[in-house]
């Protein structure tokens, strides 16, 4: 026979913590293993209100196991703005490496943006549910419910990002600086951008003058593409040129890179100069100076030759191509 069995039921909060501040932080920061069960964290050296350098004042300031600090804000009440802005606010201010958000009752923006905190940043932010439950007359008991926690992976997921936006950040800085040289003014009209490559036109369309910049090298370049289902046309076009490649190296005052790209759409014909955008910025502008000179002597070695060019047919071919793709469809 099954013996009687109690329910449970849940506590107003305000009967167990009657002050957030006073009575319900104290009873976390000298029960902080209750948060450790819940999240499988080792939180230690627990110290409330915490003041930061600017005079705000922190819930609970705690140490995981590798030194790290983690900050947590608590909240009986639903979750609003005010403390998302303060739990930012002071993870930043901290320099923690996690943020810790108790609510009674979270609002689904804000488990929306703890959650896209967690895909976009560095740090790991939780947010938990806070109840107090009782069976029978029993003492009310705490009872925590994850709503919102760093996945697997988000970690690494956030620190590829912040790479990506450093790698963007200092692409666009290498541009800025190489387009605005007296030397380069065949780019001077082009708008810097963020990505690995910055060009013109060559004169002919599918032809593109690319300055190339990568981590430890940078480059001038022919790329030719002119667009969908131009693979053939590309390489009618490179083997052109490259049937002249000795005449266009002696012109450019040495050997090229000459790239059919057989697995891809377009073709390259490349100068590469050592020094990248993680050189030491203060040889930015030596190296600069010569991958503007490549581009220069590039542009002037291919320019005759590229004038030559017998593009009759090439486009009625390319047409009659997308035609046939149309009609596929």
């Amino acid at each position: 026979m099954i013996g009687e069995i109690s329910k449970l039921r849940r506590v107003p909060l305000r009967e167990v913590w009657k002050h957030e501040a006073y009575d319900f932080t104290q009873w976390l920061e000298q029960n902080i293993d209750v948060l450790n069960d819940v999240l499988d964290l080792t939180l230690v050296n627990v110290e409330r209100e915490k003041k930061t350098e600017s005079t705000f004042s922190v819930d609970l300031v705690a140490e995981d196991e590798g030194g790290a600090t983690v900050i947590i804000e608590n909240q009986l009440g639903k979750s609003d703005h005010d403390h998302l802005g303060k739990l930012i606010t002071y993870l930043t201010a901290m320099s923690a490496r996690a943020a810790i958000w108790i609510v009674s009752e979270p609002r689904p923006e804000h488990v929306a943006a703890m959650s896209w905190l967690n895909e976009a940043s560095g740090a790991d932010f939780y947010l938990l549910k806070v109840e107090a439950v009782q069976i029978g007359d029993s003492p009310p008991a705490p009872l925590l419910t994850v709503i919102v926690a760093p996945a697997e992976g988000f970690s690494a997921v956030g620190e590829t990002k912040k790479e990506l936006d450093e790698r963007y950040r200092i692409r666009q800085a290498w541009w800025n600086r190489l387009v605005k040289r007296d030397d380069a003014k065949l780019h001077a009209h082009i708008r810097p951008g963020i990505y690995a490559w910055l060009g013109t036109s060559a004169g002919l369309r599918g032809l593109g003058l690319n300055y190339t910049i990568r981590k430890i090298d940078c480059g001038a370049e022919l790329y030719i593409d002119r667009g969908k289902g131009s693979e053939e046309i590309n390489r009618k076009i490179y083997d052109q040129l490259y049937a002249n490649n000795e005449a266009i190296e002696v012109a450019f005052g040495g050997a090229l890179s000459w790239q059919a790209l057989e697995a891809k759409r377009a073709c390259r014909i490349n100068f590469t100069v050592p020094g990248g955008y993680r050189s030491d910025e203060s040889q930015w502008d030596a190296i600069q100076a010569k991958q503007v000179d490549a581009m220069t002597r590039l542009n002037n070695a291919l320019q005759p030759f590229i004038k030559k060019l017998d593009i009759s047919g090439l486009d009625n071919e390319l047409d009659a191509e997308e035609g046939e793709e149309d009609l596929a469809e």
